[in-house]
């Protein structure tokens, strides 16, 4: 009896090690690209990442290097935590498309809205899709009280707006990863969305807005990137089946003015 009690306490033992193994793993990969775990006060650091994978044909790319500056308004920091979705819900960046031309898209940032709690989506990310029409997520979600929930790692490629294309001024900007499917922004996107206000769990066009905190927190994380203010835009905006609205009820000048207290983004 006392052998079989010490051999499950053994057990129990080395399971606690591991799961203890694979949380400082996480933690530190998450680190390299966005800085100290939640609740940690972090210093300005003075040291910039580029994320960048390895090129080749139709193979993850290393053309798109999304910089983190890790610019930090003295006097906010966000909350931040690790959420990550199954492999199955995002993939790799690209270098060239599905036919073999190249793509060499400056990185844009497109602001979603999550329709229902950051719980929701974080469970259907994290839930295996093995049906490519069925895949989903965003790089980050930024909560009702401003945390920020790091989802899809910055390198790789959320699968956030399906049929969708950025008029930029240079003309249509738009990618083909796969035959099978409408091309997409998602190869040079980072997705990020905001939790919708409980009166905005419906259809309608409008309702309350988001708070305070998502906006700093947008701001905060925006001026981590070096994505020019002119390729920030919304799910509405690249969609091209005119069923997208979010994020509803967006207010562009509420974020910019926070966006532009960062000195790399003043006005």
């Amino acid at each position: 009896m006392g052998d079989r009690r010490w051999f499950k306490i053994g057990v129990y033992v080395g399971a606690f090690c591991l799961a203890m193994v694979i949380t400082m793993v996480l933690a530190t990969t998450y680190k390299v690209f966005f800085g100290p775990p939640q609740g940690i006060a972090a210093a300005a650091p003075s040291y910039t990442v580029e994320a960048t994978v390895e090129a080749g044909a139709n193979v993850p790319s290393a053309n798109h290097g999304l910089i983190y500056t890790a610019e930090n308004n003295p006097t906010y920091r966000p909350l931040e935590r690790v959420e990550l979705a199954d492999p199955s819900n995002y993939g790799e960046r690209y270098d060239v498309d599905a036919y073999g031309q190249p793509l060499n898209h400056e990185f844009l940032a497109v602001l979603h809205e999550t329709v229902w709690s950051a719980n929701s989506a974080i469970n259907t990310f994290q839930t295996y899709h093995p049906r490519d029409e069925d895949q989903v997520s965003y790089h980050s979600i930024i909560d009702r009280d401003g945390t920020v929930i790091y989802v899809v790692p910055p390198e790789k490629r959320a699968f956030g707006a399906g049929n969708s294309v950025f008029e930029g001024p240079n003309g249509p900007e738009t990618a083909v990863t796969n035959p099978a499917f409408a091309s997409s922004v998602n190869n040079f996107a980072y997705h990020i969305s905001l939790v919708t206000p409980s009166d905005g769990q419906d259809n309608a066009s409008t309702h309350s807005g988001y708070t305070d905190a998502q906006y700093k927190s947008l701001a905060w994380l925006m001026a981590q990137t070096t994505i020019p203010e002119a390729r920030i835009t919304t799910h509405a905006a690249v969609d091209r089946s005119g069923s997208r609205q979010d994020p509803r009820s967006f207010n562009w000048a509420h974020f910019l003015e926070y966006l532009h207290q960062y000195p790399s983004r003043a006005a």
